[in-house]
């Protein structure tokens, strides 16, 4: 379903039609396959949260993103395609990594990179692109050095993640993308076994899950690779695009940005994750016997595709104008992380980097503002997660 141009930030507007005319449809996707769309919050969250739904990719019925994800989950299977108990097992082995208060004990590295990096933008001097400069950076930065991934490799896997998270990337092309990713994943294991050990998560688990035989050497790699490409690619997203958002709402930005107020840095980044929504491609499900859901009933073996994005702009659970940006609502029950037990494990981490961010950026560069057009920007309707491919910003 396409954006509207002149509403870049908003959903399609055929989602929010069939959220209000025809909440749970029937629709066809690349493959010829059909299944549901569920599009209001509470039929949303109600699916998210029943075990009866699976997020296992090989069971019959399941609508793959692309052609090229169907293929590449042939060869791997990560955390989040994974129904308990071994969903559970897994997520155990990496909750302690990103519980609120190992993140917090973070928040004073992650200031010292989102500082460094505005110091070297102030030092080159405007234009600058913010996505390359600063968005992409800032949790690259942070998720290698949480993973122990060397940030020297950050070109080689800033460049597969572009093409994993394309939707028009071809089967061979990402299969073959995936597989150096995953050999470079793999060798980075391995290396860690026989390392001094360090507190990173590889570390951790090439130490102790892999060699007490917990998780096999595939595992341990699959989970990195989710890991260390959700850890950038959705947060660096946020940056930019949320950037753009508050510099197209000027009056919101500027009293955040004079703002001493951390409730409002707080309240301001559930905000921009609910008015956002950048996992724009549906969470996909499988029903696993027939089950009621809004007064429809779907079928065991029925694929199913809940749609955040539109659940996020329902007046239901938003009643104040809910396409509006409003950085003053309380929007925490928002669901850009999912719900239930796939609810996005680093969400934590997630939030306190928008939130140094959020609450650092504007102060030091006031004047930030777009270099160009808003019309001249490339929005990411080709990716998974939705963003811009490049920002020009001047001061």
């Amino acid at each position: 379903m396409a954006r509207t141009p002149i509403c870049p930030f908003n959903p399609p507007p055929d989602l929010a039609r069939l959220r209000e005319d025809q909440p749970i449809s029937r629709v066809r996707i690349w493959n010829g396959n059909q299944g549901w769309l569920i599009t209001r919050y509470n039929d949303v969250r109600a699916v998210l949260a029943d075990p009866r739904f699976s997020a296992d990719p090989d069971r019959s019925g399941y609508l793959p993103v692309t052609a090229a994800s169907q293929a590449r989950r042939q060869r791997s299977k990560s955390l989040i395609s994974m129904d308990n108990p071994e969903h559970d097992v897994m997520r155990r082995m990496l909750t302690r990594d990103f519980m609120i208060k190992r993140v917090e004990a973070l928040r004073p590295r992650i200031q010292q990179i989102v500082d460094d990096l505005i110091d070297q933008m102030l030092a080159a001097g405007p234009p600058t692109d913010l996505v390359s400069a600063f968005a992409l950076p800032v949790p690259s930065l942070v998720i290698c050095e949480l993973l122990g991934v060397p940030y020297a490799d950050h070109e080689f896997f800033q460049r597969c993640s572009r093409v994993l998270i394309n939707i028009h990337a071809s089967p061979e092309t990402s299969l073959t993308v995936s597989g150096e990713l995953r050999t470079y994943l793999s060798d980075l294991v391995r290396r860690k076994q026989s390392e001094a050990e360090d507190t990173t998560v590889l570390s951790r688990l090439a130490k102790n899950q892999v060699a007490n035989g917990e998780l096999t050497l595939d595992e341990a790699t699959d989970t990195a690779l989710l890991l260390l490409i959700a850890g950038h690619e959705t947060t660096a997203n946020m940056i930019a695009l949320g950037t753009l958002a508050l510099l197209e709402h000027p009056k919101q930005l500027a009293e955040l940005r004079d703002s001493d107020d951390p409730a409002l840095v707080r309240s301001t980044v559930e905000e921009m994750l609910r008015y956002l929504t950048i996992v724009h491609s549906g969470r996909r499900r499988v029903a696993m016997e027939d089950v009621e859901v809004g007064g429809q009933l779907i079928r065991a073996g029925e694929g199913i595709i809940v749609a955040g994005e539109a659940a996020n702009r329902d007046a239901a659970a938003f009643p104040d104008s809910p396409n509006d940006l409003d950085i003053h609502r309380d929007a925490r029950h928002h669901v850009a992380f999912g719900y239930g037990i796939h609810q996005c494990l680093g969400q934590p981490l997630a939030r306190v980097e928008l939130q140094v961010v959020y609450n650092t950026l504007y102060r030091r560069i006031p004047t930030l503002r777009l270099a160009g057009d808003l019309a001249d920007v490339r929005f990411k309707d080709d990716m998974i997660v939705y963003g811009v491919h490049e920002l020009a910003v001047t001061w």
